[in-house]
C-alpha cells in the first residue's frame, strides 16, 4: 500500500488548519507530511499545530481505531512525519542562507520577529547542536530557528546532523506517545479533546517560561541602569 492510499476521505469544504483532528480527517497521512514541512520549513507555518497533530495521528493509529474512518497506519504516519519535518527544516535552513535577512526584515508578524530573536539567543546560549535539537520542541522557535541558522551561517554539516537527530526524536517520540496511549487506555477517544488541549498547553510551557525569564532579565537590567 502506498503513502497516497493512506490519505483520508475526499477533501472537505471547510478545514480548520489550527485543529489537528480537522487536518487529519481532511488530508490524512499526506497532510501530516505537508504540515510538518510547512511548520518547520516555511515562516508562514508557525501557527500550525505540530505537537498536537503528531500526537493525535499516533493515537489514531492504535488498533482500537481500526474500524473508524480516521484510522491511520503507524508506519506511514512515522514516515510522513519524519520526511516532512526533516525536509522542512533543511529547506528553511537553505532559505535562510540565501534570503533569510530579507525575509525576516519584511515580515510583519511579531511572533516571527520575537521567535527569530529568541532563536538567535538559543543558538548563542546553548551552542549549535543543543539549540537545534531543543528547538524542535518549542513552538514558533522550531519554525524560525532553521532560517536563522542559515542566516548565521551555521555549518551545513552541523545543522543537518543535529536537525535530523532532533527531528526524528520529536516526530517519532510524539507519534509513539499517542499510539501508546491509544493502545493502552480504554475509550480514550472520549477524552481526545482534553488530551489535545493538554498537549498544546504543555508545548507552550517552555515559551511562557522563556518570556517570564526575559521579562525578569529586562527588569533587572532596567533597575541597574
Amino acid at each position: 500500500m502506498t503513502l497516497a492510499h493512506q490519505a483520508a476521505p475526499p477533501l472537505q469544504l471547510a478545514v480548520n488548519v489550527l485543529d489537528a483532528q480537522s487536518l487529519l480527517a481532511t488530508f490524512g497521512t499526506i497532510g501530516i507530511a505537508v504540515v510538518m514541512f510547512a511548520e518547520t520549513g516555511l515562516l508562514i507555518g508557525f501557527f500550525l499545530p505540530g505537537d498536537s497533530l503528531l500526537f493525535t495521528a499516533g493515537l489514531l493509529c492504535a488498533g482500537r481505531f481500526a474500524t473508524t474512518p480516521g484510522h491511520l497506519s503507524l508506519p506511514w504516519v512515522l514516515v510522513a512525519a519524519a520526511v516532512g519535518a526533516l525536509a522542512g527544516a533543511q529547506t528553511g535552513y537553505l532559505l535562510g542562507r540565501r534570503a533569510g535577512p530579507v525575509l525576516l526584515a519584511r515580515t510583519r508578524s511579531r511572533k516571527i520577529t520575537e521567535g527569530a530573536a529568541r532563536a538567535s539567543d538559543i543558538l548563542e546560549k546553548y551552542g549549535h547542536a543543543k539549540a537545534i535539537v531543543l528547538a524542535r520542541f518549542l513552538p514558533v522557535v522550531r519554525t524560525v530557528l532553521n532560517p536563522v541558522a542559515g542566516v548565521l551561517a551555521v555549518p551545513t554539516r552541523t545543522f543537518t546532523l543535529w536537525q535530523v537527530l532532533g527531528g526524528l526524536v520529536w516526530t517519532i517520540g510524539l507519534v509513539l506517545a499517542g499510539y501508546t496511549l491509544g493502545a493502552s487506555v480504554p475509550n480514550v477517544d472520549r477524552y481526545l479533546l482534553p488530551i489535545i488541549a493538554i498537549i498544546v498547553v504543555v508545548s507552550l510551557i517552555p515559551v511562557v517560561l522563556e518570556l517570564l525569564r526575559s521579562r525578569r532579565a529586562h527588569s533587572t537590567d532596567g533597575g541597574e541602569a
